[in-house]
C-alpha cells in the first residue's frame, strides 16, 4: 500500500475497465501502446517469478484508477515496469504513489539493485515524473514505429536501489 493508492491482482471484473482506459488513451494516436502491450507481455511470460500484472486502486473508495505490470530484465538484479493511468485519473498523483510502491517491494523484499525504464521522448509527463522519482538518463536509441511509418526516440533510464533508498525511504536512527 502507498500513501494514497494499493497495488493488487487485476480481477476479471477489472478487464472491461482496463480496455476502456487503454481506447481513451490511445484515441487519435498512431502508436497504440499501454494496457494492450502488457498483456501482450503477460502472455509471452507467464512463468516469470517477478513479472507481475497489477491493479492500481484508490485506497478511500477502492476505484481503480490504473494499472502497471513489472518484467525482469536480461541483467540478473535487474527490472522494469510499465504504468498506466487512466485519462480521468491522471495529474493526481496516482502513478507517482504506485511506483514508489512498487519500487519499494522489488528493491526491500525482492532484492533487486536496480529499475530501468523505457520512456519515449515525446512523453514529456513520464519523463518529468521519472526525474522527479529520482531516474537518471542511461542512454538514448531510435526505434522504428511500425505503425506509423516513423520513428520514435526511446529514452532509457535507471534507478538503483540505494539511490531509491536514500530519496524515499525514511532513515531509521
Amino acid at each position: 500500500m502507498g500513501r494514497r493508492i494499493r497495488l493488487r491482482a487485476i480481477d476479471p471484473a477489472d478487464r472491461r475497465t482496463l480496455v476502456r482506459f487503454d481506447r481513451s488513451s490511445t484515441r487519435g494516436l498512431a502508436q497504440a501502446e499501454g494496457y494492450r502491450h502488457w498483456a501482450a507481455h503477460r502472455a509471452q511470460h507467464p512463468d516469470a517469478v517477478d513479472d507481475f500484472q497489477l491493479a492500481i486502486e484508490t485506497r478511500r473508495d477502492q476505484q481503480l484508477v490504473g494499472s502497471m505490470c513489472t518484467s525482469q530484465a536480461d541483467e540478473p538484479g535487474v527490472f522494469g515496469y510499465g504504468v498506466g493511468i487512466g485519462p480521468q485519473f491522471r495529474r493526481c498523483g496516482y502513478a507517482d504513489d504506485a511506483i514508489v510502491t512498487l519500487l519499494a517491494l522489488m528493491f526491500t523484499q525482492r532484492g533487486y539493485r536496480k529499475c530501468q525504464v523505457g520512456i519515449y521522448a515525446d512523453n514529456q509527463p513520464s519523463l518529468t515524473l521519472h526525474d522527479k522519482l529520482g531516474f537518471q538518463v542511461e542512454d538514448r536509441s531510435v526505434e522504428p514505429d511500425s505503425l506509423s511509418d516513423g520513428v520514435h526516440e526511446l529514452i532509457l533510464m535507471g534507478l538503483t536501489a540505494q539511490d531509491f533508498t536514500t530519496r524515499h525511504l525514511p532513515r531509521r536512527d
